[in-house]
């Protein structure tokens, strides 16, 4: 390309996402909530967590209280019948360690999905009523818990460790939710397929300057709304529903104050430099440019342009009766509604942090930014290690030949391929190093 030109996308291949009215909201409380709340309102008594899921967790969070000495994937709470349960919660996708500090907002990719835990749940229904008796009020507050494990866990099981299902989760919950009210129905109402496509989880604070939520820009109007659905797990009805949501208005003003972490290692700003330039002129078009002046141009880009596996477009977020199913709920009532709007396209991302959010693609099937900026280069199944690559910028890994265990990522699996977004195909060697040099100080 002569180094005067910028490389520019044709219009009839992106569409440029508007923003949305967002409520206003308190970071610290939202951060509060996020760590302490019962917004999963069902889950184990505290007594059998303790006694044989864990006990004496180093709290990195530094909670405290009745939540000291619980795992940071689990909130302690009281219910108003005074049973004192632990639950799962966010974090369980939304944190991750680098060189070993717990990180706020980066996708969890060691979480295990592989697993279904409905194999375990007769175990803990036992436990529960050896301990407290089937008609306690320890049975009932963790009864919702069960049977939305039972519901699910067949479901949602992936090939990968790492590979996330959360967005089947929420069709499957959907399927067993009245519309009008959020109760619960046993007899699935929405017919899903069996596949389970997965994602890999975006890094929390790329969402303060995205105008639609996930990978396909499917997630339209209230934030709050949309990031509140993981409750539909265990709440009762649609008046739990609307105090868990007054309270995520603060959970998400708390994620727009998340910041990528700087890079921890040696940067050759010379090279930076120079990857800078060449980083505007062949990737900022999608994807913007950094720093105090910062631009974002929220495109969703054309499927047929971009190329990467389409599984993600037809499943989930694209089953029809789940988009009706939502947008005709409560969830799409005003004031602060939420909306699905699928498309044949995905969303270029902000790069912030890019660094630390190997692998890349939406459903992590790269493992380092090198492969991405050479498609032919990628490895069709491999198994990542323990150490980061700083030339390469993301996880060093070990090439197979088969697929052995659930650690291994194998491409040919269905929802799991590593194709398209060949766009820095064209570079030279010289000039991909200078851009991944740069992508270390964004």
């Amino acid at each position: 390309m002569p180094e005067d030109l910028k490389f520019e996308v044709p219009a009839e291949r992106v569409t440029a996402l508007q923003a949305s009215a967002q409520r206003q909201g308190d970071p610290d409380k939202g951060r509060a909530y996020l760590l302490t709340g019962d917004y999963v309102d069902s889950g184990i008594p505290i007594s059998l967590y303790k006694a044989f899921l864990g006990n004496g967790v180093t709290d990195e969070l530094q909670r405290g209280g009745i939540n000291e000495g619980i795992h940071h994937e689990y909130n302690a709470f009281t219910t108003e019948e005074g049973v004192e349960l632990v639950a799962p919660n966010c974090l369980q996708c939304h944190s991750s360690y680098i060189n070993n500090e717990l990180i706020l907002g980066l996708g969890n990719t060691n979480a295990n999905f592989t697993m279904d835990p409905s194999a375990f749940s007769g175990i803990l229904d036992a436990l529960v009523i050896s301990n407290f008796g089937e008609g306690s009020k320890e049975w009932d507050a963790y009864f919702p818990f069960s049977r939305a494990v039972k519901a699910t866990g067949p479901n949602i099981t992936t090939e990968t460790i790492g590979s996330n299902s959360a967005d089947k989760l929420a069709a499957v919950l959907a399927s067993h939710r009245n519309r009008e009210d959020l109760t619960w129905v046993d007899d699935p109402k929405i017919a899903l397929p069996d596949e389970v496509i997965p994602t890999d989880v975006p890094a929390w604070w790329l969402l303060k300057k995205k105008n639609a939520m996930f990978y396909t820009g499917v997630g339209r109007g209230d934030y709050a709304r949309i990031s509140m659905a993981s409750s539909t797990l265990t709440l009762k009805d649609t008046v739990k529903a609307r105090e868990i949501d007054e309270k995520f208005a603060d959970v998400v003003a708390f994620i727009h104050s998340l910041e990528a972490p700087k890079y921890p290692f040696p940067i050759d700003m010379q090279l930076a430099e120079e990857g800078e330039s060449l980083f505007i002129k062949n990737c900022s078009t999608c994807h913007g440019t950094y720093g105090d002046n910062w631009t974002y141009p929220n495109y969703l880009v054309d499927l047929d342009f971009v190329k990467t596996d389409s599984s993600l477009i037809h499943s989930n977020f694209g089953f029809g009766q789940f988009v009706n199913w939502y947008n005709t709920s409560w969830f799409g009532e005003e004031p602060y509604s939420a909306d699905l709007v699928p498309s044949r396209a995905y969303i270029a991302p902000p790069l912030d942090g890019i660094w630390a959010t190997a692998p890349y693609l939406h459903n992590g099937s790269v493992p380092t930014v090198d492969e991405l900026l050479q498609s032919n280069s990628r490895p069709e199944i491999w198994r990542k290690t323990a150490n980061y690559d700083q030339q390469k910028l993301g996880f060093s890994y070990d090439l197979l030949d088969a697929k052995e265990d659930v650690q291994t990522y194998d491409t040919k699996i269905k929802g799991y391929g590593n194709g398209g977004h060949g766009f820095g195909d064209g570079l030279s060697n010289s000039e991909r190093l200078k851009i991944i040099e740069y992508l270390k100080t964004i």
